[in-house]
């Protein structure tokens, strides 16, 4: 599993999946008394008395059974997500899928491409070894990093194309030339959570470091990276401590500003097993372009001139304005929205944003991919424009704000969408793979919660949906700020709160 809490702001990702707060803490005796004295006593605690909590319940009628601080501003997380995955299956075609093209910049004769060959991407996340659904044993579920450079690869093979004079360039221009958000935190930068958004992407635009302890006490750390494709260097400055000692290194990651230089300090304790980190690169466009002439490579095909980057969309404009010699559709729509939700992958959510811009306003941008969904849930949803105000797709940035009358409004109205099938079918469920695989475990509502959990630097929320056995469902949104509990302990306790709200009849 990759890294998910690194420091002051960190990916709103599935903590449920990697925290053992799975069920809330057992109570000696029952809580008594209607809902909300039952959930005020849980509320008003310490040392959970001191956050500040956002909470709307209402039936599938639409009657409110719940609330506290409802209208007020949130800082939601990761359930910033809801937003850009519900405009996204509402807006765009049921079959839509991100189109990638390879331009020619130059001419194609006897077997040689004299010129550059242009990987032009439109914003396709999926480049990357991962499943796209739960059963990861249907077919075609699960790809692996490499599956679409290779097909890509094969169809410049299957033109006769032996070698290319030029270079292979990742031409990322179809979105902003702005790769990382501004309110992103800059140490967080070199992580996956928040790699750079250009119009093309491999392997979630990082590279997974692979991690063990060396052999004895003060031998470095045993450490090797995939993909390996040269694009970087690195330095191993840790070393292997006693097993009883603690392990540092995750956090001590480094790259010299402007460099491809990477860098581990810190320590690894003799006893760890072994795990990965994830490390953002800063130029997708050229990675992406990596990969293709690898496997380009590795079919025989000669590339004399290496490969570039660019995210100038007048470069190109010139060879992208012939037929492309070769296309690849993406995987549906569904496949890009299953992981933004059930497992709260960060940058897919800020590639669809920027998709949604691109689609709807002409522009692939944060600004506008903001606006198609303020006019969504404005004029769609019927969300009053004042109860939010957003900053990215996926919750890192921590001024985004939302408001749980919000959060329960859009649900309901997914709820009875005719196209909101694949944002559903993405939720969690708890008991369930992704991440509410551990929560509610042990409980009467054990898969019976399908929710999208949030969680940065003193935030958590879960907003969705609990499935009672008399056949209702309520709708709810739970959100804590500005809390100084350890999270594990309020993911517990706003589990508490789930369960204490479905015994209410």
């Amino acid at each position: 599993m990759r890294k998910l809490i690194l420091a002051s702001l960190t990916i709103s990702s599935a903590l449920g999946a990697q925290t053992p707060a799975a069920a809330p803490a057992p109570r000696t005796r029952p809580l008594r008394g209607s809902l909300a004295q039952r959930l005020t006593t849980l509320l008003d605690q310490p040392p959970f008395d001191r956050a500040s909590w956002g909470i709307l319940v209402q039936d599938d009628g639409g009657r409110i059974l719940y609330q506290r601080n409802a209208d007020r501003f949130a800082v939601p997380a990761s359930n910033t997500k809801l937003v850009v995955t519900a405009t996204a299956a509402v807006l765009l075609p049921p079959g839509y899928r991100v189109r990638t093209s390879l331009y020619v910049s130059g001419r194609v004769q006897a077997g040689v491409l004299d010129g550059d060959l242009v990987l032009y991407g439109r914003g396709d996340p999926t480049w990357s070894q991962r499943c796209f659904g739960v059963d990861t044993l249907a077919a075609g579920a699960c790809d692996s990093a490499f599956t679409v450079v290779d097909r890509l690869a094969d169809s410049i093979a299957a033109r006769g194309i032996r070698r290319i004079t030029g270079k292979v360039v990742g031409d990322g221009s179809y979105f902003e030339p702005v790769l990382v958000h501004p309110a992103w935190n800059a140490w967080d930068l070199n992580w996956w959570y928040a790699a750079p958004v250009s119009g093309l992407g491999f392997h979630d635009n990082s590279v997974d470091f692979h991690i063990a302890p060396g052999a004895a006490v003060d031998a470095p750390p045993a450490i090797t990276w995939s993909p390996d494709l040269g694009m970087f260097t690195f330095e191993n400055r840790a070393r292997t401590v006693s097993a009883d000692s603690g392990t540092t290194i995750g956090d001590n990651f480094f790259r010299a500003p402007g460099t491809m230089d990477v860098w581990a300090e810190g320590t690894v304790a003799l006893s760890r097993s072994p795990w990965i980190e994830s490390f953002a690169l800063p130029d997708p466009n050229r990675y992406a372009a990596r990969a293709l002439e690898a496997a380009l490579q590795r079919r025989g095909i000669a590339v004399q001139g290496g490969t570039a980057s660019t995210t100038d969309s007048l470069t190109y404009a010139a060879g992208r304005a012939q037929p492309p010699l070769a296309e690849y559709l993406g995987r549906p729509l569904d496949d890009i929205i299953f992981p933004i939700l059930n497992t709260s992958q960060n940058w897919f959510a800020e590639m669809l944003l920027k998709i949604l811009g691109r689609e709807f306003r002409g522009e692939g941008s944060w600004n506008a991919g903001l606006d198609v969904e303020r006019r969504f849930l404005s004029d769609s949803v019927g969300i009053d424009s004042t109860a939010f105000a957003l900053e990215d797709g996926s919750g890192l940035a921590a001024g985004n704000l939302i408001t749980p009358r919000a959060f329960v409004r859009l649900l309901a109205y997914m709820r009875r969408h005719p196209k909101a099938a694949p944002f559903l079918a993405a939720l969690p469920k708890s008991g369930q793979p992704g991440s509410l695989q551990r929560r509610f475990v042990g409980t009467p509502f054990e898969g019976r919660v399908t929710a999208k959990t949030g969680s940065i630097d003193r935030v958590n929320s879960l907003s969705g949906f609990l499935d009672r056995p008399n056949g209702r469902t309520y709708v709810f949104s739970v959100v804590a700020n500005a809390h100084a509990v350890r999270n594990r302990d309020m993911l517990a306790q706003i589990d508490s709160v789930v369960v204490e709200i479905g015994k209410t009849k």
